[in-house]
Parts: structure tokens; sequence; C-alpha cells
């Protein structure tokens, strides 16, 4: 093993007197090939062009000497001190930060970023780092090659946002570009390269948060979920009861990353909570009355909801691919499209037991394993402790089978 690692980070700076040190004493160097170019690189250490991180720990962990890894940024920040760290290498590494790529891009933007949210982009995870951006105002983005600009706003189609494109930080070829994101797919961009993704917000709000990367402070914040109807201004509609909401909320589980339908929106309530979760919302309904009122709950709550007229289960056919699917109306017929779809989990709502039975088959035969529920909540009035509104309905949801290789 060596007998010493460094990782030293690099952001375009004089290298530190500390990085000078271990870069001096280096018996390997590992970086990509703009680090290994580096004057104060030792002309006769071992040289190793950084592409796997794990081939090069294994070549460090065979090496006896100092070794030195040479990395963008704060490699600290979802970088390679990870990868070295990992119990099967059994690296133990000493760290010269940088400032990091993101930093960076916020400084050359002048904004502030500890309420940003912050993902990596690869080809596996590009629809997920797609569906924060639909769901946040402010997402910075590092990008790999096959999962840069061009393909980010290509899957926001629909979505309107301004990219904030920094190409090659630190470097002297460094450049930021500002462009709609319907104009990013139109160019080519150089690697390695960082977008923030901005736009869609209710506005700043005064003040200073406490927590990086959530809005925690945001006055339409409330406590709680499954709010009741007067949160909602007209009310809810049939199948909306608070019950069957946390009911559903709870099967959906929206999350991060996710990209959630909501078929048959009525007022928005399903889908401002799913936001509220952090959860992208695409919510449809052939209501005008019912898109205005899913707006304006969005709104009311601070959240983004891209909202589409149409009927399904014909409006489906050019959205994106989803995670998690309620369907809110349209019956056996729309859950057949979403099953169709393969979305991880579906959940309805029927008000028989005819109906239920024709969604259970719909999901059954889409692939699903199906569970139901008869559903039956009572509210209240305490002043008199009688009854004021009754709700009964079978809750149905389906999680999707792996289909046999």
């Amino acid at each position: 093993m060596a007998d010493r690692v460094t990782v030293i980070g690099w952001d375009g700076s004089p290298l530190t007197p500390a990085a000078r040190s271990a870069l001096s004493a280096a018996t390997l160097v590992a970086g990509a090939a703009h680090h290994l170019a580096l004057p104060e690189v030792p002309p006769r250490a071992e040289r190793i062009r950084l592409g796997s991180v794990d081939l090069a720990a294994r070549r460090i962990a065979g090496h006896r000497g100092s070794a030195v890894v040479l990395a963008d940024g704060d490699p600290g920040f979802f970088g390679v001190v990870r990868t070295l760290r990992a119990p099967e290498h059994g690296l133990e590494v000493e760290v010269v930060p940088a400032v990091s790529a993101v930093a960076a891009a916020f400084a050359r933007a002048g904004m502030p970023w500890d309420d940003a949210q912050i993902v990596v982009a690869h080809r596996r995870t590009l629809r997920r780092a797609v569906n924060v951006c639909r769901a946040h105002t402010k997402v910075a983005v590092l990008t790999s090659p096959g999962a840069g600009p061009a393909e980010l706003a290509l899957l926001l189609e629909g979505v309107h946002r301004t990219f904030v494109i920094c190409e090659e930080l630190g470097s002297e070829r460094e450049q930021v570009t500002v462009l709609t994101s319907d104009k990013v797919a139109d160019h080519a961009w150089r690697d390695p390269n960082l977008v923030i993704v901005i736009g869609g917000g209710q506005g700043a709000v005064p003040g200073s948060g406490w927590i990086a990367g959530r809005d925690l402070g945001h006055p339409q914040q409330v406590r709680g979920w499954a709010l009741p109807a007067h949160e909602y201004g007209d009310g809810l509609g049939p199948g909306e009861s608070a019950g069957l909401r946390a009911a559903q909320l709870a099967r959906l589980g929206p999350r991060t990353g996710d990209l959630v339908w909501d078929i048959g929106c009525g007022s928005g309530a399903l889908a401002a909570e799913a936001a509220r979760f952090g959860a992208a919302v695409i919510a449809v309904d052939a209501d005008p009355d019912a898109c205005a009122r899913t707006e304006a709950a969005a709104r009311r709550f601070g959240v983004q909801v891209q909202v589409r007229a149409g009927r399904a289960p014909h409006v489906l056919e050019s959205l994106p691919e989803p995670d998690v699917v309620r369907v809110g109306g349209g019956g056996a017929e729309v859950v057949s499209a979403c099953a169709d779809r393969r979305p991880e989990r579906i959940v309805a709502h029927a008000a028989t037991r005819d109906g239920a039975e024709a969604i259970g088959a719909a999901l059954e035969a889409g692939g699903y394993d199906v569970e139901c529920a008869l559903l039956q909540s009572v509210e209240l009035d305490t002043s008199a402790w009688s009854e004021r509104e009754r709700s009964v309905a079978f809750l149905l949801s389906g999680r999707r089978r792996e289909r046999s290789p």
C-alpha cells in the first residue's frame, strides 16, 4: 500500500503550499490530462490518467511510495474521496480541498446557493435529475458526457427554465452562458460543465434560512399532510377526502427525484401535497376549472406543479415516464393505460365494488400486485359530537411486479 495518499483539489488557482509539498514528494500521480500537465508534477513520478477511479485506487493500493490524486474542485464533494476511502481499497487519505465547481458556478452567476438543490446527472440518473429541476426553483446539475445541458433541456420540454451553463470552470477556456431552456439544445457544450437551472419560483423569501437546500421558512409551508377542505378554497370534490388522500400518499411514497402523475387532479390537493414531498408532479384534468384550481393550490403552497389540460388516456401519450401514478378519475381504462407505462406504483379508488373489481383486474393484467381496502371516515362536529360528513371509498394500490429475465 502507498505510504501516503494525498488528494488535491484543483480549481484553476495556484496550488497551495500544502499541495505543492505533497506533489514534490509524490512517486505516483493520478489525474486528468490537464492535471498531469501541471508544472508541479515531478517528471520522474509514475503517472496514471484518471478514468476509472476504482482502477486507479487498486494501482495506488499496490504502490510503494507517496501517491497524489488530482481532481477538479472539492474532491470530497461528489468526488474521488468517497471511492478512495471505500472499504475494498483500504486507503487512508489526506485531502487538500479547493473551491467546489458548484460554489464557483454560483459565484460566477452572482447568486446565493444555500437554497439550491444539487444533483449529479449520469446517463442512469439523468431522468431523476430532470425531475428535481421540474420540482425545484434552483438546482445545480453536475453533468457528464451524454447527460449534459442539451439532454437536460430536451427532457424538460414544456417546463420553462433559465440555464446558466458554466464550461471548463477554472481553466483558460472558461465560459459562462445564460440561455432559456428552449434554446439550450441548439448548441454543443464543452465538458466538463455544470448547469444552474433556475425559474418557476414564487419569488424570494426575505430573511435567511437555517438549513441548506430547503426553504422551510416559506410562509406557505404549512404543517401537516392530507389537509382539510378549507385549505383548498372551493373545497374538495368526490374522492378527495383527507383520509383517502392520506392513504393514497402513503402508498405512493412520493420523493425527491420522482415524477408523479395525478390524473383527474380535481382541486389539486393531492398534486400539491405530493410536490411538498419534493417530487415533480404533472397534474392532468379535462375540466379547465380543475386545472385552474390545481394551479391555485400550487401557488398557495409555494410548489411547482405542471398542469396539463386534456382527457386521459389520450393526453398521457405525450407525458414523460412516471415513477408513481394516482388515478383520480377515468376508471379501469385509464389504469390500464398507466400500467402500460410501467410506473413503480399506481393507486386508484372506486365508489362501488364493481368499479373496484374492474380496476383491480386492470392492475393485475398490467403486471401489478394488487391490494384493496374499504376506507370509511366520519368527520364529527365536536360542538355536538354529531356526524358532519361521511366518506366511503375502495382504495386500490398496485405494486409493479418485476418481469422475469
